[in-house]
């Protein structure tokens, strides 16, 4: 199955030329109640809960309009009472001014796209119980259904020229079971012939992601074609079917999109996707990026249609190589790497009109920033500065429009001025909750390590922060592995929160972590018991020395590679931690090997498979294993995963939580039967984080 958040298809193909009108009424709010209102118990307590974290609106996917004067954006609820979310859609003025919420209708409106030539907006919308393409004036007024597709769609975008347009559809290909067994009906198997059979969070069930073209004209799409036929491929790819992988051409007559065109075991070992361009007069594609092993995604047209930008990993099997900004020539059919020189990584890319530079996000740091590119002279500047990640970018005029956060803000809409780097706040979307608590302050701390470097570590304190008392601490160690702690914000791992539980954070940017160069990102592939485990300990022997750091009370807690790297302080921490949490980790390598999905990344991340013993990188890493030190295990621990993640499968855990109790340490483990890799509905989080800190109580207060 794949998923358009926040729902499952499963999606069958047919016509979709069908329209309908509703009968809603005008729908325009002018002062939107964001439904974020605190209790006056949570006004009282004025600290971050777990449950007013759900109460916090979740911002995404602004968009400007053609006259550069409006951004639509959608805005997520929760009500953690039903475990349910609505969605809805809202604008505001480039210049700053009042939002007004454009749809009323329950369920989820999103993805909004400016129809071109006209003041109408396309979206998505469930309201019918499937995703399918809506359509409405730009001030949310005359709202009515535009397709009909059995099953839904997940993605469209209209062309630049108004008359075609795009969407993406599951098509099945592969035989279902009813398929090779039409008697029994009711038989439920999963057969398996090749490696791939599940990736992230679902099983493979014979249905993949096509891209869909259409004419488009007065609100319905006719003569609608398959461009990719049968194939048996996901276009966006699998696992997050990110629809900015698929773009037009200016002039509407190709579309460029990302593929991976493998198969099986092929597709497990590799990480070569490639650029495809399918021309509509013709009916071909060609691949524009055959000749890289590695990734190659995120294409972006420029304004005059003769050249392509897009993003590639050089090193196949490497899913966390440099992402460089390269710009293909049509007419000569070459590329040119325009960061060859840039030792940063390159993505979210938007053109100026003109052609002439194209403007980026990069992290720098441990922050992501807005930078540009002088295409001509191959320049690149950095236009913003502080503490805070940019994460969406476009262009209007002389502003760039995108969301930022913080390890305090949520994401929340900003425009950045290009000639000055100044930045302004446009949405205030979670302002009531932010003037009713107080936040823990954020620092930054170089520390030494062991082989004389420095690394950068955030450290968080509590709101209500007093230096001569000696508080509990937590290393925070992150996931990826190689994700930076930046400035993130986070609905489940989120400092602030723990911070308003009186501890104080120490979240290092150990060895593997982007934004500090390639060389730094790189080091822990092959090592993972090593350097970046020595970068854990600096950080919080160095911090531990603080007068107000209990060196009694520390524990260390982490997610996914965080989660691995619990289990692997477990057995060498030498008696420095009090208690551990360690969420969706990895604990026997040698089982991870050949139970995750994608064996490219323990191929390179690991060395190789375990069984090569002539192999001195992947011997090297198996010797490190978490399970080969449980015979140390001594520090009370909490196990947490879900059934549903297939990267780090969930039997990890239950391995590690076997070998805590049989040693006889104090152990407690959470299994959620319907979460992934994340925790996502609300009841479970709360649930979560409630668990978490009783856990870290117990141990570190008590």
């Amino acid at each position: 199955m794949k998923y358009f958040i926040p729902l499952l298809w499963v999606i069958a193909l047919v016509s979709c030329n069908q329209t309908r009108t509703t009968e809603h009424k005008e729908n325009r709010v002018e002062k939107p109640d964001f439904s974020n209102k605190l209790t006056p118990d949570e006004i009282t307590g004025g600290k971050l809960t777990a449950e007013i974290m759900w109460k916090f609106g979740r911002i995404s996917d602004p968009q400007v309009s053609p006259d550069g004067k409006t951004i639509m954006f959608s805005i997520t609820h929760y009500d953690a009472g039903t475990n349910k979310s609505t969605t809805h859609i809202y604008a505001i003025p480039v210049a700053g001014g009042e939002v007004r919420q454009l749809t009323q209708s329950t369920g989820h409106q999103m993805h909004a796209r400016w129809i071109p030539g006209t003041r109408r907006i396309g979206y998505l919308s469930d309201e019918g119980g499937e995703m399918q393409l809506w359509e409405c004036n730009a001030d949310g007024s005359m709202p009515h259904q535009v397709t009909s597709v059995k099953g839904g769609i997940s993605a469209f975008a209209y062309a630049p020229t108004g008359d075609k347009i795009w969407y993406t559809h599951d098509v099945q290909i592969d035989k279902t079971t009813q398929d090779l067994y039409p008697d029994l009906p009711k038989a439920r198997v999963h057969i398996i012939n090749d490696l791939m059979y599940r990736h992230w969070d679902h099983w493979e069930d014979g249905a993949y992601s096509h891209i869909f073209v259409a004419d488009y004209g007065n609100g319905q799409i006719r003569n609608e074609k398959d461009i990719m036929e049968k194939e048996a491929y996901d276009a966006p790819l699998s696992p997050w079917f990110d629809d900015a992988e698929i773009t037009w051409s200016p002039d509407g007559k190709s579309v460029a999109y990302t593929c991976k065109k493998l198969k099986g075991r092929d597709y497990a070992l590799s990480t070569n996707s490639d650029i495809y361009v399918y021309t509509l007069a013709t009916g071909e594609t060609t691949d524009i990026t055959g000749d890289n092993p590695g990734y190659d995604k995120y294409p972006v047209y420029s304004p005059d249609g003769r050249k392509i930008a897009y993003r590639s990993m050089a090193t196949p099997g490497y899913e966390s190589d440099k992402d460089r900004l390269m710009i293909y020539d049509i007419a000569s059919a070459g590329a040119v790497d325009m960061t060859k020189d840039f030792d940063q990584n390159a993505g979210s890319m938007v053109w100026t009109p003109d052609g002439r530079k194209i403007y980026f996000i990069s992290g720098i740091h441990a922050t992501y920033q807005y930078f540009v590119l002088d295409v001509s002279s191959g320049k690149i500047d950095q236009v913003t500065k502080g503490t805070h990640d940019f994460t969406t970018i476009a262009l209007s005029g002389n502003q760039l429009i995108g969301e930022m956060m913080s390890m305090s803000m949520a994401p929340e809409i900003f425009t950045t001025n290009t000639n000055t780097g100044e930045y302004r706040q446009l949405t205030f979307v979670n302002k009531n909750i932010y003037d009713n608590i107080r936040m823990g302050t954020v620092k930054k701390r170089w520390v030494g390590t062991t082989d004389h470097l420095k690394e950068l570590v955030w450290v968080i304190y509590p709101p209500d922060f007093d230096s001569t008392k000696a508080y509990p601490a937590l290393l925070y160690c992150q996931g990826g592995p190689q994700s930076a702690v930046s400035q993130f914000w986070s609905y489940r791992w989120n400092f602030q929160i723990m911070a308003a539980h009186d501890y104080i954070i120490v979240a290092p940017n150990r060895r593997g972590l982007p934004t500090f160069g390639q060389a730094w990102n790189a080091e822990i592939s092959g090592d993972y018991g090593g350097q970046n485990m020595k970068d854990y300990l600096s950080a919080i022997d160095t911090l531990k020395k603080e007068p107000y750091i209990d060196e009694n009370r520390l524990g260390a807690v982490g997610a996914s590679y965080g989660g691995f790297s619990i289990f692997w302080l477990a057995g060498h921490h030498h008696k420095r931690f009090k208690a551990f949490i360690a969420h969706c980790g990895i604990f026997d390598f040698e089982s991870m090997y050949t139970s995750t999905e994608e064996t490219f990344f323990v191929n390179h991340d690991l060395g190789g498979p375990y069984w090569d013993k002539n192999n001195k990188v992947a011997q090297r890493s198996y010797a490190t294993s978490p399970h080969r030190a449980v015979q140390n295990w001594d520090t009370p621990i909490l196990i947490i995963t879900g059934e549903r993640d297939f990267r780090i499968p969930y039997t990890q855990a239950l391995e590690a939580f076997g070998a805590a109790r049989l040693r006889n340490i104090p152990a407690r483990l959470l299994v959620f039967p319907d979460e992934t890799h994340f925790v996502t509905k609300p009841q479970n989080a709360i649930l979560w984080q409630r668990e978490f800190f009783g856990w870290l109580d117990k141990w570190l207060k008590e």
